[in-house]
């Protein structure tokens, strides 16, 4: 099939690479198929439950309109008469993909499913490779393009600083970046506009205060995490964030110790990478204490009566110190 007509296909295929990007460009060919047939429904379905007469009825003409747009989540998890169903209606729509239903499969990736992806792609379905961003070059790609999404532009320097920031946090970063078009006129996006936003967003204060403190420098990041509070962001926020890199220390050190697989782990290569780094003078018991700590501080900022600053301050002095009881 010619690469045009592959694009213009009644049978859609979105498979692997990025999550949140595999969500997103399912969410935009369901878009684009509405716009292009007006008055159509949209109609989704979930493969892992989902049957042949279910799939049947959505592609089929209904009361409110002649063609819908039917978006088939985790495909890789469909039975063999749906699996069937599937590609006898990618043959029937290809023959005439003007007056056809459209379809937009969501595949995970991975061998499971791989077989009926590959009959739909002969039977003429179109693919979408979905990049899985786990290079720092394809995150910093990614930031560039979702700039020019918004029809902006961003300083390189800038746009490395998010990713530096929020490396593997794919949802997270495009929402950055959204926000940032939309609440400055900046074009280019530069640097000082990006740190200074950095500075006041909650979340990624709390990483920076997580990140003194996994260095050890409590005192630091007790200044930080107190100013940031007197500034009025919410103390859960902040241990969101610290409980978020202990989380991630946790999977590190189940990873090296081989209790699970680095895809078990389901966390960014580079991150968990860097978490590794960090792991050096860090018992299973040191992470336990902090973590139950934190679990602490938690029930404090959601208790009337409880100290979260106080609360706060004895987990960053407790992680600083890798967990070791004064």
């Amino acid at each position: 099939m010619a690469k045009t007509a592959a694009a213009n296909a009644p049978v859609r295929i979105v498979s692997g690479g990025d999550a949140y990007l595999n969500e997103q460009t399912v969410r935009d060919l369901c878009q684009r198929a509405l716009n292009a047939r007006p008055g159509s429904e949209l109609i989704e379905l979930d493969a892992t439950h989902a049957d042949r007469y279910a799939f049947d009825e959505a592609v089929s003409p209904s009361l409110l309109s002649d063609v819908s747009v039917v978006k088939l989540l985790n495909v890789q998890n469909a039975d063999e008469k749906l699996a069937d169903a599937l590609v006898d209606y990618c043959k029937q729509a290809c023959a005439d993909p003007a007056g056809s239903s459209v379809v937009v499969c969501q595949h995970e990736g991975g061998v499971k499913g791989k077989r009926l992806i590959d009959q739909l792609v002969k039977a003429g379905a179109g693919k979408e490779e979905v990049p899985d961003l786990k290079r720092a070059d394809a995150q910093l790609n990614f930031v560039l393009q979702r700039f020019d999404r918004n029809g902006r532009r961003v300083d390189p320097m800038a746009a490395q600083q998010l990713v530096s920031v929020l490396a593997g946090k794919t949802g997270e970063l495009a929402a950055m970046c959204d926000q940032l078009c939309f609440d400055f006129d900046d074009n280019p996006m530069g640097l000082n506009r990006v740190n200074q936003y950095l500075t006041a967003n909650p979340q990624v204060t709390g990483f920076n205060v997580a990140d003194k403190a996994m260095e050890g420098r409590a005192a630091d990041a007790i200044v930080m995490m107190r100013s940031a509070v007197e500034q009025g962001i919410d103390p859960i926020a902040l241990i969101g964030a610290l409980a978020m890199k202990l989380r991630t220390m946790a999977k590190a050190s189940a990873v090296k110790a081989g209790t699970i697989s680095q895809a078990e782990a389901k966390t960014n290569p580079w991150v968990l990478k860097n978490a590794m780094r960090q792991l050096s003078g860090w018992t299973s018991e040191g992470l336990g204490r902090c973590i139950r700590t934190l679990a602490w501080a938690d029930e404090q900022s959601k208790t009337n009566g409880g100290d979260p600053v106080y609360a706060l301050e004895q987990s960053i002095m407790l992680i600083a110190g890798k967990g070791r009881a004064s």
